[in-house]
């Protein structure tokens, strides 16, 4: 390489989405000169193609959802049709957005592809959510409210009603998607929940399959699990609780050997590794070659279930960027969820990858 190609290429390094008027004028050179610069870079293998993707993958793409949760619990008797006295907390959610900032405390590079409204909310959540994950790749849409899930608790602290505004969801289409398809190309690992539309969700399953990208899926609750195609042909791991296996599978699940059927059922949908999470007795997993297996959860005392399910998933999803078996991979997400379960927040900030490593080694 002579000295422009080098410079060139180290401005891609730096930004992968660079356009080549902007490393134009940063080299000072002409359009037709960085054609020239790029086309020889492709040949000789430094940058794949036009979307200077560069040939090593690494990190983990989520897609779906960041919102705000607010909790208000109410400081004696819920009385309806009037005004009642409440302690207000905040935090950030989405499932997407929980797992990718669970993986950056993890160590593991990632990237959320999101969409949030340009409010207080949306800006909240950006400056929560940056210290952890990369988020050039989100959305902010002018004039639009950020998501929110508002849940109204007793004083016993049980959920008397919850409000949820996610009509902004909706407004992510696979142009959205397509554009930013480089990215995901180049990643490791692709996560998606399942808080966009159906034919978003449908795409990003048939390119993952076309293009040999491996996808993760982690359904947001059981009404949304209909959004995902009849074919998970290309889904590496699905990864959901019981009541979203029963929703997809068409069956009750009561029994130990119903999470097998369950999990087998899954298979033969076309993923080729399910995980059905149990509660307080822990997951099984099955997969494709016939490895299959129980994991059962350390006894442990419990501050707070909210997030346990995202850690879970950010833990497989770490042991599988590491290359580890899947019977090995659910351990680290089971350890993943024992720091979330001891934490009041939804995301602990206790998590890094010494504090999940000696989880692991201390239950597993």
């Amino acid at each position: 390489m002579n000295e422009k190609e080098k410079l060139l290429l180290e401005m891609i390094e730096n930004n992968p989405f660079i356009s080549q008027a902007e490393l134009a004028e940063k080299a000072q050179l002409s359009r037709s000169a960085v054609a020239g610069y790029i086309s020889s870079l492709v040949k000789s293998g430094k940058i794949l193609g036009r979307a200077y993707i560069l040939p090593k993958k690494s990190g983990v793409v989520c897609i779906g959802g960041a919102i705000v949760d607010r909790k208000m619990k109410v400081e004696s008797n819920l009385v309806f049709g009037t005004s009642n006295p409440v302690a207000t907390s905040f935090s950030c959610g989405g499932v997407a957005r929980n797992i990718a900032e669970n993986l950056g405390r993890m160590g593991v590079p990632t990237s959320l592809m999101t969409i949030i409204g340009d409010d207080h909310e949306g800006q909240w959540l950006l400056e929560q959510t940056k210290p952890y994950v990369e988020m050039t790749s989100a959305m902010m849409v002018p004039n639009e409210t950020t998501g929110t899930y508002s849940a109204v608790l007793t004083e016993k602290g049980e959920m008397a009603v919850a409000l949820a505004d996610m009509n902004i969801n909706d407004r992510v289409d696979t142009g959205f998607i397509e554009k930013r398809w480089a990215q995901i190309s180049a990643a490791d690992m692709v996560l998606v929940d399942t808080n966009f539309t159906e034919d978003v969700i449908a795409y990003i399953v048939r390119r993952c399959k076309q293009e040999g990208i491996k996808l993760a899926i982690a359904p947001v609750s059981s009404p949304k699990v209909k959004k995902l195609p009849a074919s998970l042909e290309g889904v590496a791991w699905y990864i959901s609780n019981r009541d979203e296996a029963e929703e997809l599978t068409g069956m009750k699940i009561t029994t130990d050997g119903d999470y097998f059927k369950a999990a087998e059922k899954i298979i033969r949908k076309g993923a080729e590794i399910a995980v059905i999470t149990r509660g307080e007795e822990g997951l099984v997993y099955y997969s494709k070659s016939g490895e299959a297996g129980v994991l059962l959860a350390p006894e442990i005392d419990v501050e707070e279930v909210t997030g346990a399910g995202d850690a879970l998933v950010a833990g497989i999803l770490y042991g599988c960027t590491n290359h580890l078996r899947i019977e090995d991979a659910c351990k680290i997400g089971m350890a993943a969820s024992v720091i979330a379960l001891q934490s009041e927040e939804t995301v602990s900030p206790a998590l890094n990858k010494q504090k999940l490593q000696e989880t692991y080694k201390k239950y597993f």
